[in-house]
């Protein structure tokens, strides 16, 4: 589920994965593919859906593509020719894909419903990427938009709750709820999911031009202890090339900050916590994470790590749990010859920008920091919610209903 795409697509037989040893088991990937494709679900190469596909490129230019005759060009009668095959990439892997559409069915929905004619991408080749990804960007191809031609309810709302990041399959005992649409659990129901009552902080999307599938918002500052810190301007709006703003991303794991905004935090950081704890050099090298400490029990660490709050636009300030950025793991000490506990900012450094000309989007918002909160993305007033949650307990309440 990836808020920072809008296709929706499945490896199909035959696949083949590339690069994908040991992270996957592909032997699996013909028992989960969509079955029985009929050859007549092609989307046709003088669509709207294609041109979404091929980065909005012209309808004629991909019936030429698809070897559509010229004379049925000019009269706009290529509906008999499909879509070419399209590449798609995402920033840890890519796939060639084409397009069909049929109907789907969605049975934990209560009661289940077809979706008649749904666009979505079938893979044969990919790299690094043999699971398949529901895209639920604002794009044309997205699950929400095709959702909303069904029922605006449905495709015009939805919100995501991820429970908190474990390293041990073990711990996970409820899944991360997905809501499609709008729901209510009542008052009191609502006070027992978090600190703030079910009240959602609400900040505007901004249009990207350039990026228009992102749900892009402007980071106004971030506070560091009882020190706010002032965001660039290329965080805060979006510029008429597309550059510029935050993207909020559930397929991305780490927020990201351009380089000079991180480390003035970073200094901030380390200058309130580097005077109570030792920093763990040999930690940040062995995990690229930074900076990091050493920390005892007998501490008060909890005390000495300062709160960070994100400041969005539209007033709303997002307090993020320590545990959402400053995370705690067993290390071997200064020379590895004794174990001790180490705690790591959980934040990381976008790179350089050059203000209102960084090629994208300043900075980026991921699932880590999203932990425990719901987080709502409402298409129909064009604005993004933030509200503590248990997540867990939001699972097993939507499903007792």
């Amino acid at each position: 589920m990836d808020t920072g795409s809008d296709l929706v697509w499945f490896p199909c037989a035959p696949f083949e994965c590339i690069l994908c040893e040991g992270k996957y088991d592909t032997t699996a990937i013909s028992a989960t593919t969509p079955p029985n494709i009929s050859a007549k679900a092609f989307v046709s190469c003088d669509t709207p859906a294609c041109s979404s596909a091929h980065s909005a490129l012209p309808s004629s230019d991909l019936c030429a593509m698809a070897r559509c005759p010229l004379e049925s060009i000019e009269t706009s009668d290529c509906s008999s020719f499909a879509c070419p095959p399209f590449y798609y990439a995402y920033a840890d892997g890519s796939l060639v894909a084409r397009l069909y559409r049929e109907s789907l069915s969605i049975p934990m929905s209560s009661p289940s419903f077809l979706l008649r004619n749904f666009t979505f991408g079938c893979a044969h080749t990919g790299l690094g990427e043999p699971i398949g990804v529901a895209g639920f960007g604002r794009g044309l191809l997205s699950l929400p938009a095709q959702l909303a031609n069904f029922s605006p309810q449905l495709g015009n709302r939805f919100s995501y709750c991820l429970i908190s990041h474990s390293f041990d399959a073990n711990r996970i005992r409820r899944p991360s709820p997905l809501i499609l649409g709008r729901y209510s659990l009542g008052d009191e129901k609502d006070r027992q999911f978090g600190n703030d009552g079910g009240e959602f902080r609400y900040t505007p999307m901004l249009d990207n031009p350039k990026h228009p599938y992102l749900y892009s918002v402007g980071l106004e500052a971030v506070s560091v202890g009882k020190k706010k810190i002032p965001a660039p301007g290329s965080l805060r709006r979006v510029n008429k090339r597309g550059n510029g703003g935050m993207v909020v991303d559930s397929g991305t794991t780490f927020t990201m900050f351009p380089a000079r905004f991180y480390e003035e935090m970073v200094a901030e950081f380390d200058h309130r916590v580097g005077q109570v704890y030792k920093r763990a050099s040999e930690t940040e090298e062995e995990t690229g994470l930074g900076p990091c400490y050493h920390y005892d029990d007998s501490v008060d660490k909890v005390a000495k790590v300062p709160k960070v709050v994100l400041h969005f636009g539209g007033n709303a300030s997002v307090v993020l749990p320590r545990r959402n950025y400053f995370f705690g793991l067993i290390n071997g000490g200064d020379g590895g010859t004794r174990k001790g506990k180490v705690g790591c900012l959980m934040l990381m450094n976008g790179g350089d920008e050059d203000e209102e000309d960084s090629g994208g989007p300043a900075g980026t918002l991921g699932n880590y920091q999203q932990q425990g909160f719901e987080v709502v993305y409402d298409l129909e007033k064009r604005r993004i919610g933030f509200a503590r949650r248990k997540c867990a307990s939001l699972w097993d309440s939507l499903n007792q209903r």
